[in-house]
């Protein structure tokens, strides 16, 4: 694939092409209220084959009180670790184990989030359902709710994300907490990062691989993949519809997100990546209010620096 979006130069300058809205901020607040609960995390040490590591199943009360799994898993014999809180990529489920042991290898504890829905046809399957639906909809998860902010499937996954940042914090092991995702995951960092500033929830850092979920019109319309054509097919067959679905995905921007977000943060992006086209993300990158850096991988696509760039991470994490 050859380069299909803006020069490097100004990919530094790019900001993005969607207006915030002037209630983003307390719509979000006020979605937090709503969900004061308690977490409730719930931790079942189980068997494994991995020898030198603790594995737990994972339940905790996400949004609206509902049921969230995933895996608690640290090095054994350990005493208080930084988390990584890890959110998955589109369409995975939480997978086994054995999938998330790089961080417990190099002496954290992970905390994976299994997305709400999702899964059912990739990461060995899935457990956690979403109750709730509304409306038509294109195959996937982009234009679940779109019609209505207050009905966006990802208000769910973003209040799921943040309640398993206060799950992870009830493990007696957890003592720091970092974010970590690529793609979907990389989205929902953000948003988790911002919702915990707003929470008052300290995070030590942030780390986001091809942040999918940014710039929304700009991705829907200079690349024609999945799942951003989800939107797209959407809005073909749904003409007057057009302003209100980037309305509503307006409220779930990763760029607006990352205005609040300052824990310090390590992006990566590929300059061939047509899944997540790179000025999308330096939208998100050009706005992040803390400190950060970025780092770019001219010739890959959606894989990014792929293990490169975990050593990358591992050596941000050494640094912290």
């Amino acid at each position: 694939m050859a380069f299909f979006d803006l020069s490097l130069d100004e990919l530094y300058k790019y900001k993005g092409s969607s207006k915030e809205p002037n209630d983003f901020e307390s719509f979000w607040l006020s979605t937090i209220k709503e969900n004061n609960h308690k977490s409730e995390a719930k931790y079942n040490l189980i068997q494994t084959h991995l020898k030198l590591f603790d594995v737990w199943e994972v339940s905790f009360l996400g949004y609206k009180k509902h049921a969230i799994k995933g895996w608690y898993i640290a090095p054994k014999n350990s005493s208080k670790l930084t988390c990584i809180m890890h959110y998955l990529g589109y369409g995975s489920g939480k997978d086994l184990p054995i999938n998330h042991i790089i961080f417990p290898s190099a002496g954290y504890s992970v905390f994976v989030m299994e997305t709400r829905g999702q899964g059912a046809e990739s990461g060995n399957g899935a457990s956690t359902a979403d109750p709730e639906g509304y409306g038509v909809h294109a195959d996937g998860f982009l234009t679940k709710g779109i019609l209505d902010k207050n009905d966006y499937y990802y208000r769910r996954v973003f209040i799921d994300a943040l309640k398993a940042i206060e799950a992870s914090k009830e493990h007696p092991l957890t003592e720091k907490i970092v974010i970590n995702g690529g793609s979907q995951g990389g989205g929902i960092s953000l948003a988790a990062c911002a919702l915990s500033e707003l929470s008052n929830i300290k995070i030590e850092a942030m780390m986001a691989d091809v942040p999918f979920l940014c710039d929304y019109k700009r991705a829907s319309t200079i690349t024609d993949t999945l799942p951003y054509n989800e939107i797209a097919r959407y809005c073909k067959t749904n003409r007057d519809k057009e302003n209100i679905v980037f309305n509503t995905l307006s409220y779930f921007d990763g760029v607006f997100f990352a205005k609040r977000a300052k824990a310090k943060a390590l992006f990566s992006v590929g300059l061939m990546d047509i899944i997540v086209p790179p000025s999308t993300v330096f939208a998100a990158y050009n706005n992040y209010a803390g400190d950060k850096a970025i780092e770019v991988y001219t010739f890959n696509g959606h894989e990014g620096g792929d293990n490169y760039h975990t050593e990358k991470k591992l050596y941000f994490l050494s640094r912290l």
